[in-house]
């Protein structure tokens, strides 16, 4: 165990592996693993642990074993909407429906091997039903921190896996530095969206798109943004592979928010280095509530990603978020969550704008299946209605199939 963490800006490396934040106050990541590595190296087994030399543990038990691995599929009936060649990268296909797997599946074994018996985050949704999956199945005890006023609906999804669920009142955003803080005064470990364990799983979405698609290499690739955690773990694959001599350029990231919070977009158009937190009043409601996060942690690391790559930031409405949605549904056959579509709804705008070229090959990932979204009464639903008798004579004017 025991792999150096290294900041991002100012480069200082640390051999505490519990460290999560740098001197300077960047998030910290693994450095890149020190060994050569080619394809032909991953060993026979299905998801992301094909790619445990470039991890910092061996495969664990439970349920980390059945994440990564899911299906990059060429969706020729996106490529209308989003004005290129449109690979998907299901993520909804993890054990709990979302790329938050990745992360736990490295993060919390490796809390584990730490020393800690109880793990914990701070979530309302994907991220606290996937640390609490990977938890049980590990027979370890989880705490899941979540605002006070939450759904009950998604109250009812964290709980299933029977974690220890605490309701906050107060600032939820500054949950962050009080998870840091409790677990250095509690023999506990926060895994907080930006902790180097959950980096270094998420980067495993990159590997298996470059090794899906090689000879081939992706143009661009298109993700939601929200504390800038996934962006980072994307990064940190793609240069990986340029460190481990797998790939020669990097490809265009780009990073889609909401635009009822969208500080990283901000920053992105007025060329700053970090984003500013935005306040309450600046903040709105949305649709796409899983990425509204108006002060990211990993906000800085997420626009030197972008930019390292060529790549953008935009920010999509509710409506466009909406359309993309349905167009993943009835154009592609995806259920997708709100905060999934966004990439499909940004790169329209980016097509629109000139800058993908309708011949380029673009990786979509949606991060999060929409089938825990259904039942809010979001969607119009039309039937028909008819007897068993004239069922036939229904489908012929339906289905005009003379």
């Amino acid at each position: 165990m025991s792999a150096p963490v290294v900041c991002f800006r100012c480069g200082d490396r640390y051999d505490d592996e519990t460290r999560v934040r740098c001197a300077c106050g960047e998030p910290l990541w693994f450095d890149t693993p020190r060994t050569e590595f080619t394809w032909e190296d991953c060993p026979d087994i299905e998801g992301m642990w094909r790619y445990e030399p470039l991890l910092p543990i061996d495969r664990p038990e439970g349920v980390a074993r059945a994440a990564g691995g899911t299906p990059l599929v060429r969706s020729s009936g996106l490529d209308d909407a989003a004005g290129c060649r449109v690979y998907v990268k299901d993520e909804s296909e993890n054990p709990t429906g979302a790329y938050k797997d990745r992360g736990s599946a490295v993060a919390v074994p490796y809390a584990i091997e730490a020393g800690n018996d109880v793990v914990g985050t701070i979530s309302y949704g994907n991220m606290g039903i996937s640390t609490a999956a990977h938890a049980t199945s590990l027979d370890r005890e989880c705490l899941v921190l979540v605002p006070e006023e939450i759904p009950s609906g998604r109250l009812e999804l964290i709980a299933q896996y029977e974690p220890t669920i605490v309701q906050v009142s107060g600032d939820y955003g500054a949950l962050y530095s009080d998870g840091l803080s409790l677990s250095e005064s509690l023999p506990i470990s926060i895994l907080v969206s930006d902790d180097p364990a959950r980096i270094s799983g998420y980067k495993t979405v990159v590997f298996e798109i470059y090794e899906s698609l090689a000879p081939e290499t992706p143009d661009a690739l298109a993700l939601p943004a929200s504390s800038g955690g996934f962006a980072s773990g994307v990064w940190r694959g793609l240069c990986d592979l340029k460190a481990l001599g797998l790939l020669e350029e990097l490809p265009r990231l780009y990073l889609v928010q909401t635009a009822a919070a969208d500080p990283i977009t901000r920053a992105f158009e007025s060329g700053a280095a970090e984003p500013t937190a935005l306040s309450p009043d600046e903040t709105g409601e949305t649709i796409a509530h899983s990425i509204g996060n108006p002060d990211p942690p990993s906000g800085a690391r997420a626009l030197a990603a972008v930019r390292d790559t060529g790549g953008a930031v935009v920010s999509v409405s509710d409506a466009e978020i909406r359309t993309a949605k349905r167009q993943f549904a009835v154009d592609g056959g995806f259920c997708v969550e709100p905060a999934a579509a966004t990439p499909l709804a940004g790169l329209t705008r980016l097509s629109e704008r000139g800058e993908i070229a309708s011949d380029e090959r673009v990786v979509v990932v949606p991060t999060g299946t929409g089938f825990k979204e259904l039942g809010v009464g979001d969607v119009s639903i039309s039937t028909e209605r008819t007897s068993r008798a004239d069922l036939p004579e229904l489908l012929e004017s339906l289905l005009d199939v003379n």
